[in-house]
């Protein structure tokens, strides 16, 4: 398996590993300054979750009409006219005055765009590596996420505490831009990976090819449904610690870079391809404390452990690929992002509404049993004689 150090040595690489940085930056800070604007304007946990998780939630109309172009687009054009797109939507949010319906609207528009964009990085990212080189690549960039919204998020934090969210979105914009210009001007101009023009018939006539394997339906279900759940927790932070909310993010990306890394770098492949059940287990059993009402330092703890369990999916993530001829990588890889997206964004809408007409503390709870529950019908159906039937008629074909 190629070293970390070995990853920067390929072109583009580089260039495309610190967009990422920048991009997750922006959408860290910006997260958190519009969740914290809306819910200071509001005092709705719900319309809080919606504005910091929106766009995972148009994810879902994005994966239905756009996902085609995963494939079709030139890279480098795609994923800077993206980034172009997301620094002029934040700016945007920034103007004083905005109703909430307003910025929930464009955190919706901004979700459209970003489920074209998951599939045009990774199947760049699996196009620029070799094959041995994409779970360590695909790990490099979880670490640089986690380390990232660690940074982000107690940046943001201290930045809240000093200045008015609205200028944090101005930060994040200016982030934006400056990850369009890194794409632009560091990835070199590939032609698309398949020909054919971007259309909504394509887009659903791949996805269901991809959908008709039963291993990849139980291995998509596995990436988008429990880890999803797990957010709708998340989505609940600002409202259950309003003014500690940054730290509750920040511990949880450290618990994610530890899985990542572990998960990534120091497991090898016979004991990590066993690891995805106990993993998303690990990611949602901490939440269940939830139900005692917390102080923060337990809270703390709690979100710290659990998060580790996102190590789960590059585990999956490695079995998808496995399943998935080359030609639709780029098209698989954007499936599993906007479905996982779209899952968090609808279960942020959920916690929401659970928290609103309970508490916080309540709707985490139960999201996260909801995830429990999931991750042991998956385990089951993934073990099923349907299953070992499924696995060799695919290696047949």
């Amino acid at each position: 398996m190629p070293s970390y150090r070995s990853l920067f040595r390929t072109p583009e690489f580089t260039p495309l590993f610190l967009a990422a940085a920048a991009q997750t930056a922006a959408s860290t800070m910006g997260g958190l300054a519009l969740g914290t604007l809306v819910y200071r304007a509001t005092g709705s946990p719900l319309l809080s979750a919606l504005s910091m998780f929106g766009p995972a939630l148009a994810q879902v109309v994005g994966a239905t009409f756009l996902l085609s172009g995963s494939d079709r687009l030139p890279p480098r054009t795609a994923l800077s006219a993206i980034a172009a797109v997301f620094a002029a939507g934040t700016a945007f949010q920034a103007v004083p005055g905005l109703p909430p319906g307003v910025l929930l609207a464009v955190v919706l528009l901004s979700g459209l765009v970003a489920a074209l964009g998951g599939g045009v990085r990774w199947g760049l990212l699996n196009e620029i590596l070799t094959k041995d080189g994409y779970l360590p690549g695909r790990s490099l960039f979880n670490i640089l996420n986690g380390l990232t919204q660690t940074v982000g998020f107690a940046t943001g934090g201290l930045l809240l505490a000093t200045i008015s969210p609205r200028v944090c979105l101005l930060i994040a914009a200016a982030l934006y831009l400056a990850a369009a210009l890194t794409l632009r001007l560091g990835l070199t101009a590939r032609p698309p990976r398949t020909t054919g023009r971007p259309s909504v018939a394509a887009t659903w006539h791949t996805n269901a090819v991809l959908w008709s394997s039963r291993p990849r339906r139980l291995t998509y279900l596995g990436l988008w449904v429990p880890n999803g759940l797990v957010v709708g927790c998340e989505s609940l932070y600002v409202s259950y610690a309003p003014e500690s909310a940054g730290t509750l993010f920040a511990c949880g990306a450290v618990g994610m870079l530890a899985g990542d890394v572990t998960v990534g770098r120091l497991l090898p492949p016979a004991v990590r391809a066993h690891l995805a059940t106990p993993l998303l287990l690990l990611l949602a059993v901490p939440y269940l404390a939830f139900v005692a009402r917390p102080p923060l330092p337990v809270a703390v703890v709690c979100v710290t452990v659990a998060s580790v369990g996102f190590g789960a999916s590059l585990v999956q993530q490695e079995r998808l690929m496995s399943l998935t001829p080359d030609a639709l990588s780029g098209h698989s890889l954007g499936l599993h992002s906007a479905g996982m997206l779209t899952m968090q964004g609808v279960s942020a809408a959920v916690a929401g509404s659970l928290a609103q007409v309970t508490s916080p503390a309540t709707g985490m709870t139960a999201m996260a049993g909801a995830s429990v529950a999931v991750t042991l019908a998956l385990a089951l159906a993934d073990r099923s004689p349907a299953r070992n039937t499924a696995v060799q008629a695919d290696a047949e074909a």
